[in-house]
C-alpha cells in the first residue's frame, strides 16, 4: 500500500469522525429537540441560562412568541434591545432589569423546553 493512499484514508477517516460529533454528539455544537418556536430560539447563544431566567416570568409561550415576532419583523435582536432600551421597555427578573425583548425570548425558552 502506498503512502498517499494511506494519509488520504486517514484524513477521509478523520472527517468522517468530526462530521459524526458534529451531527450526532453535543461535544461541537448543542443540538435540540424541534420547537414550533426554533425561528425565534435560535438567536439565543445559551439556551440553558436563558432557562432560568425565563423561568422565573410568568408568561405564555403563545403571547411571548407573537411579540417577539412583531417586535423583530425586519430587524435583529440586537436592534429590538435597543429600541425596547430607548423606549423605557423593561422587565426585572430577580433583581435584573432586562429588555422586554431579551425577557420574552427567555420565557420562551424556558417554557418550550
Amino acid at each position: 500500500m502506498k503512502r498517499r493512499v494511506l494519509l488520504a484514508g486517514a484524513g477521509l477517516a478523520a472527517i468522517a469522525a468530526g462530521a459524526g460529533l458534529y451531527r450526532f454528539t453535543d461535544v461541537i455544537v448543542k443540538h435540540y429537540p424541534p420547537t414550533p418556536y426554533d425561528d425565534l430560539l435560535e438567536q439565543l447563544a445559551d439556551r440553558a441560562t436563558a432557562r432560568v431566567i425565563g423561568a422565573r416570568l410568568p408568561v405564555e409561550p403563545a403571547h411571548a412568541a407573537t411579540r417577539l415576532r412583531e417586535a423583530l419583523t425586519g430587524q435583529s435582536l440586537a436592534d429590538a434591545v435597543q429600541a425596547d432600551v430607548a423606549a423605557g421597555r423593561l422587565s426585572e427578573v430577580a433583581g435584573w432589569l432586562l429588555p422586554e425583548s431579551v425577557a420574552l425570548l427567555a420565557a420562551l425558552a424556558a417554557r418550550a423546553g
